[in-house]
């Protein structure tokens, strides 16, 4: 999933922009008097990068090799619990992946669980598919799509429904997308090691990692489902510094522990200094998370005027997301405001 959310209801059609995180250009628009630097919080991206590490100059002049991307996919499938490396399909950030699926699939009646990131639902109706907002597992449709944990109020599934779910879906030639970008640094069970026909899980590598400008991100499928996608990408779909940045990264387990704990200790000291500022927190992971105040409207303006930019809800006007701030200056600067 991108690091966006559902901060603009969009349409089905994708005829109306779909508004995300990370748009300094509109908070500084918005509030062109905030003092600078400012504090982007609203994304959901870990804001402790991953130490890159040194690159050869031959990852930027070359094109990169089949060797390097079985090496990552290789990577990945250790990392995400797939026994076969060709149920991975590296892409460039999980958005082209939202964008490819549909274009796979013939006309079907498609389910997003929500309320979630807008993105699912726009790419599938951009495609041509009958697209309805659902609020669980039970509805009738050739296609699911699931969020887990989801984007913004970091609501769980069991393990068990979902592949239920897929069971059933794939019975009538259906398909369900489980979108697990935020479960890396979660106590999730991801489906990555269940995948079967009809089943697709998406991982972002961004967010984790704390490398959105990469652009890396993740389909696994089983291999037949796997090689459409891949063949939809194209070749060179993943570029040769990221190839190598994510194989370092993917085989550090230590460092995706550590960043788990440190993470959700954060997320602890933000939901603290939101209940002190007389928010309630509502949902949410170790990367975000989502409040209700009794005047948000009126926190995103002060927030935003002291150079603070979290992320509001059109249909939620006393909602906001928080991201984490990065460090001791950037929580002194938000812990001020929420004060």
């Amino acid at each position: 999933m991108g690091e966006g959310g559902p901060g603009h209801s969009g349409s089905v059609s994708g005829s109306l922009p779909i508004a995300h995180g990370g748009d300094l250009h509109a908070a500084r628009a918005l509030f062109p008097e905030a003092p600078a630097p400012w504090v982007d919080l609203s994304t959901g991206i870990n804001p402790v990068p991953y130490p890159c590490p040194p690159l050869e100059a031959s990852a930027f002049r070359r094109l990169p090799s089949p060797a390097d991307l079985a090496a990552l996919n290789a990577a990945a499938a250790r990392a995400y619990g797939v026994a076969d490396p060709a149920g991975i399909v590296a892409a460039p950030g999980t958005q082209i992946l939202i964008e490819t699926l549909p274009r796979l699939w013939p006309p079907a009646r498609v389910a997003v669980v929500g309320p979630t990131y807008a993105e699912h639902a726009a790419a599938w109706g951009r495609a041509g598919h009958a697209v309805a907002a659902v609020t669980d597992l039970g509805a009738d449709a050739d296609v699911m799509v699931v969020v887990n944990p989801n984007n913004p109020d970091g609501r769980t599934w069991d393990a068990a429904a979902l592949l239920a779910c897929a069971e059933r879906l794939a019975l009538r030639g259906g398909l369900l997308v489980v979108d697990e970008a935020f479960a890396d640094l979660e106590a999730v069970a991801s489906l990555g090691p269940h995948l079967r026909p009809g089943l697709v899980v998406l991982r972002s590598f961004g967010k984790t990692y704390g490398l959105a400008g990469l652009r890396l991100g993740f389909a696994l499928a089983e291999p037949a489902f796997a090689a459409r996608i891949a063949e939809a990408l194209g070749p060179w779909a993943v570029s040769g510094p990221a190839l190598a940045i994510g194989r370092a990264a993917l085989a550090d387990a230590d460092w995706r522990r550590t960043a788990a704990a440190a993470r959700s200790a954060d997320a602890g000291r933000l939901d603290r200094m939101i209940a002190r500022a007389g928010g309630r927190v509502v949902g949410g992971t170790c990367l975000f998370r989502t409040a209700d105040f009794s005047d948000g409207p009126g926190l995103f303006g002060r927030l935003g005027a002291a150079g603070i930019y979290v992320r509001r809800f059109e249909a939620a006007p006393g909602r906001l997301r928080f991201g984490l701030p990065a460090d001791k200056t950037e929580w002194c600067r938000l812990s001020r405001v929420l004060r």
